[in-house]
């Protein structure tokens, strides 16, 4: 092994390795990164290849890092770059040598970041992001949309870049990898803080939805959810009980309206009132009168929901959150 060796011109990388493999001549050229963000692992993939481009074919590339990501390793995957990191993944591929490792484990620092993103907070912003990916936002227009500080707005966007799921582009702050980021955030994902009231109603069939949309009239919000957003969003799971987020007096508006009665034993009717309201703002009308819980907070909610749940989840993935990759 030869340490710090210039390859091309002035540059000298990390490591270099030769090697013999079957009688053949390899060279492993390694390249150490102290930071494993995707961002970070994309430009030091192209500059690397960029150096080796005029090596000869036994030059095998490939990035280290104290940890690697999903999205850095995946990175690696695309750019064709073999990878290594310091708990143990590698994905390592020429001639017939295939070595491939996944380990599970997370470093902390990494568990606690994505766990900042159920942070009531940051969910505003990422459900605003996400309900139209397309969008760029300037950060003033984003803070204000979500109902949040302009340095709260600054400091998820930088997790966002460094992610490799945002960029800043001369418009503002734009989504670059939607699906990894809605990944990512159901991962880990934390169900509001709610009091929960589990009541009964002898209301079905048309009757049911119309006299919620009657209850619209009255002081209060709420909104269908889990499944029952679900039935009017991606249809997939049949069952009886109706769900709603509300604010206190939107469930009092749907107890008179529904005539909601307690029950212990046999509730038809499940209304969960949030701490923080950010769940109530983000719906969508789904049909006249009737709002829902928005897509992405609808599948957040149903993979809490049980393997039923998770199907309906995946079912309305593919109806409504269909983003190009």
């Amino acid at each position: 092994m030869r340490r710090e060796v210039s390859l091309i011109g002035d540059y000298r990388f990390d490591v270099v390795a030769d090697m013999a493999f079957a009688g053949r001549p390899a060279q492993l050229v390694v390249e150490v990164k102290a930071n494993g963000q995707p961002r970070v692992i994309r430009e030091a993939a192209i500059k690397l290849k960029r150096l080796l481009r005029d090596q000869s074919q036994g030059a095998v590339p490939l990035i280290m890092a104290p940890y690697l990501s999903d999205q850095a390793r995946a990175v690696c995957k695309e750019e064709e770059i073999g990878y290594a990191d310091f708990l143990g993944n590698a994905h390592i591929v020429f001639d017939t040598v295939y070595i491939d490792r996944q380990v599970a484990d997370r470093p902390e620092p990494e568990r606690r970041a994505l766990r900042s993103l159920s942070k009531p907070k940051t969910a505003r912003i990422l459900r605003l992001l996400l309900r139209d990916p397309s969008q760029v936002w300037r950060v003033n227009s984003l803070a204000e949309a979500a109902q949040v500080s302009v340095g709260m707005v600054s400091t998820v966007g930088k997790v966002l870049r460094e992610r490799g799921w945002a960029e800043q582009t001369g418009d503002g702050l734009a989504l670059i990898d939607p699906n990894d980021l809605l990944d990512s955030w159901a991962e880990e994902y934390v169900p509001p803080k709610t009091e929960e009231l589990r009541l009964y109603t002898h209301l079905h069939g048309d009757a049911l939805p119309n006299r919620v949309r009657s209850a619209a009239s009255h002081d209060g919000r709420f909104v269908l959810a889990g499944f029952s957003a679900a039935d009017w969003l991606a249809p997939y799971v049949r069952q009886s009980t109706t769900y709603f987020y509300a604010d206190e007096q939107g469930a009092e508006a749907l107890k008179q309206a529904l005539d909601l009665t307690p029950s212990a034993k046999g509730a038809n009717c499940v209304i969960r009132i949030p701490d923080e309201d950010g769940v109530l703002e983000d719906h969508v009308e789904a049909a006249d009168g009737l709002q829902v819980t928005s897509p992405v907070q609808t599948y957040l909610d149903l993979l809490q929901l049980g393997e039923r749940g998770r199907e309906g989840a995946e079912h309305l993935r593919s109806q409504k959150l269909k983003w190009s990759r």
